[in-house]
């Protein structure tokens, strides 16, 4: 009886197990199955990124490549969005420009997904939101929202100390798999590590001349709603952040540092010809004072736990009731993108990039995201 008794608590063990196995398996299926960026008419060409690197081709990292080309001679940028999953504001922006903007001179390559495999899980005990979901003007639009690192099923296991290959810095073991972490990359490294170096593969064969990689940070972070600029992009990035101050936006400039390795900011500028930029905007949904972490949160932006570290002064940003919603993150790196490829112009005026129908940070304001999806 004994024998017979625990065969039968162990089946219906098996049968719960199987059924909350089975119970996750749509949700799991679905954050692979990438969501629908419409082509916008400035958009040319799309491409995988494996053209320039095909050691990721079939891989969670073989991510869209959007080429806008106006067709007349000028300069090339690149947008990188979505280089960690759970920063919204980073890849929204990015498709936003894929979905309205013109190029009138030079080119411009965007990657909304820099790292596709983030976007496939969420970062783990943290309770965040799979999806976010807008009404916008062509219909119902879903977006994933992800972790910052490379999914597990993709690269594992972690190491217990991550040693950035170029230059033997020592990190937590976790930053191995984060892309920002892993410039310039290596042909033969980690499955993050190819990814960043398709991507720095890609910069050198388009002798891109500007870099600009979007992210967001929490309130309570010393560099937020700021350019990190390597230091042959300050010229550039100090005249965009003087043209936005006349906008009304401030941006904050930081100087990529020296010693701290594997950064966009800092190895695509010195590994590449290309202006290497990093820019940040404040989401409370990327800090660890925050309250339930939901869909809501991060597009709204707004959080009683950060209105009482405001009162408290622990921010390094303005924060109240309005909070920092996702049309006022977007708005900025919109804006900030826009300032910074006319003061590339403007320094460069016989080597163009310029761009026309990508929505200001006032009308993103005014508007939302919703008119422009």
């Amino acid at each position: 009886m004994t024998a017979a008794r625990n065969t039968g608590v162990s089946l219906v063990i098996l049968a719960l197990a199987l059924g909350a196995v089975a119970s996750v398996v749509p949700a799991y299926t679905a954050a692979k199955r990438d969501e629908v960026i419409r082509k916008g008419p400035g958009v040319s060409e799309i491409r995988k990124l494996s053209a320039w690197f095909p050691g990721i081709a079939g891989t969670s990292g073989d991510t869209d490549v959007y080429v806008l080309d106006s067709g007349k001679p000028g300069a090339t940028a690149l947008i990188l969005g979505g280089t960690h999953g759970n920063e919204p504001a980073g890849y929204m922006t990015a498709i936003l420009i894929v979905e309205n903007a013109v190029p009138a001179a030079g080119r411009l390559l965007v990657v909304p997904h820099a790292n596709r495999s983030s976007v496939t899980h969420t970062d783990y005990q943290e309770a965040s939101p799979r999806v976010l979901t807008f009404q916008g003007a062509s219909g119902r639009r879903t977006f994933r929202y992800g972790s910052r690192a490379t999914n597990p099923t993709d690269q594992w296991p972690d190491p217990d100390i991550y040693v950035h290959a170029a230059s033997g810095q020592q990190l937590s073991g976790a930053e191995t798999r984060n892309l920002n972490r892993a410039y310039p990359g290596r042909a033969d490294g980690t499955f993050t590590e190819r990814v960043a170096y398709a991507i720095t593969a890609m910069i050198r064969t388009e002798r891109a001349d500007v870099v600009i990689d979007l992210h967001e940070a929490s309130p309570e972070y010393p560099v937020v709603n700021a350019i990190v600029a390597h230091e042959r992009a300050m010229p550039v990035a100090s005249a965009a952040v003087l043209n936005l101050e006349f906008d009304d936006i401030t941006i904050g400039l930081e100087p990529s540092p020296k010693n701290l390795r594997g950064l966009s900011h800092r190895e695509l500028g010195d590994a590449t010809q290309a202006l290497a930029m990093l820019c940040e905007t404040s989401n409370v949904s990327q800090g660890r004072l925050r309250g339930a972490t939901d869909a809501r949160q991060v597009i709204e932006g707004t959080d009683d736990k950060y209105l009482r570290a405001a009162r408290l002064g622990r921010l390094s940003v303005p924060f109240d009731e309005k909070g920092w919603p996702l049309k006022q993150r977007v708005g900025r790196h919109a804006a900030t993108v826009a300032a910074i490829l006319a003061a590339f112009t403007s320094a460069h005026p016989g080597n163009p990039i310029t761009l026309i129908g990508l929505p200001s940070y006032a009308d993103l304001m005014t508007k939302g995201l919703e008119p422009y999806l």
